[in-house]
């Protein structure tokens, strides 16, 4: 299956804001949960019918509404529907290949990342596609499947007198984004710190792997690029947004989740650079082994040449050759070959050729 690129052929010939899942169903059920809280209250439940929530949009207090699945169009065209969201918006949520951006639209804002995850097993990255939906009293995600990194982010909604419990959505829409782009850091870590312990198995030439391993890590890092960089562009252009959604005192931090974007794009380039170097050095490596195993042929060759010269001439048919009928022609014959051979592994030696 193709990892860079989803099949849109369900969506081929459809007219635009159609409701047509692309990607791979994940789960069984939607699920749907809404964290609802101010200064004061929390409420936390699980809507087992989605119309539920439409309350939700009509109260003073935050409502962060997360959806769990997205093969479910009928739930998502609901959801939409109490929402007011836009069809291209649903459209664009169903489609799994979308690439991270932001659009703007009169009351919300529309944000696509990936969340990403490290397969130790198979050594790859796994990623799933998010959608945030800001608006001024809720925000919504979408997620392909349950399991997420915003754990830490329920905690701290838990904790009464946390910053986020008096701040509003933009806070909490700038706090998920913060803990997925942390996310991307602490996935880099862990190919890169694979990444660097390359060289010394590159340098012992040891391991016939080490190509497959290049190639892969180059992959995954590919991968990985085609996931942040665009997400970067995204978080760039929060400031500049023409709304009133995101506040002034919510700007410092999303400068500072500049700043972290930013580092794991440079993070991502310098070890993209860094597996050329690898890949690279294997390269100068497999060229220095090769190079010592010539330098061994030729040597052997140098030393046999005049062995077999001299094997030859007292190896033809002539009948006549004076040392053959001498008592210790035989003896002398190899003392004659062991000292050729030894003169030559001294003068080889005397010139560092060995």
């Amino acid at each position: 299956m193709a990892r860079f690129l989803k099949k849109r052929d369900k969506s081929n010939g459809q007219s635009p804001g159609s409701l047509v899942f692309i990607g791979t169903k994940k789960m069984e059920t939607v699920e749907a949960r809404v964290i609802d809280y101010d200064s004061e209250r929390l409420t936390e439940q699980e809507l087992l019918d989605i119309k539920d929530g439409s309350h939700y949009k009509k109260t003073e207090t935050v409502t962060w509404l997360n959806i769990n699945g997205l093969h479910d169009i009928e739930l998502i065209r609901e959801v939409g529907h109490i929402f007011e969201l836009h069809p291209l918006v649903m459209e664009d949520i169903l489609n799994t290949g979308q690439r991270p951006k932001i659009e703007e639209f009169d009351t919300y804002v529309f944000i696509v990342l990936k969340m990403i995850r490290f397969d130790a097993e198979t050594e790859t990255i796994v990623n799933q596609q998010l959608s945030i939906i800001l608006g001024d009293k809720f925000v919504l995600t979408f997620q392909e499947q349950a399991g997420d990194v915003f754990q830490p982010v329920r905690e701290r909604i838990r904790r009464q007198k946390s910053r986020i419990r008096v701040s509003g959505t933009d806070y909490l829409a700038y706090a998920l984004l913060d803990t997925v782009v942390d996310n991307y850091i602490y996935i880099i870590e862990i190919i890169g710190e694979k990444i660097e312990d390359l060289e010394e198995v590159i340098l012992a030439g040891h391991d016939n792997s080490v190509m497959e391993k290049i190639s892969s890590f180059k992959q995954e890092i590919n991968y990985l690029r085609k996931s942040i960089r665009p997400a970067r562009e995204a978080i760039l252009k929060i400031p500049r947004l023409d709304n009133d959604l995101f506040h002034e005192n919510t700007f410092p931090f999303l400068k500072d989740l500049q700043d972290l974007i930013s580092q794991a794009t440079e993070a991502i380039d310098t070890y993209r650079d860094l597996l050329t170097d690898h890949l690279n050095i294997y390269n100068s490596v497999m060229a220095n082994r090769m190079n010592d195993i010539m330098k061994v042929l030729t040597i052997f060759a140098a030393i046999f040449i005049p062995l077999t010269f001299i094997a030859g001439i007292y190896g033809t048919n002539f009948e006549y050759l004076p040392e053959l009928h001498y008592k210790y022609s035989y003896f002398i014959f190899w003392g004659v070959l062991i000292f050729v051979a030894g003169a030559l592994l001294i003068y080889f030696k005397r010139k560092r050729w060995l």
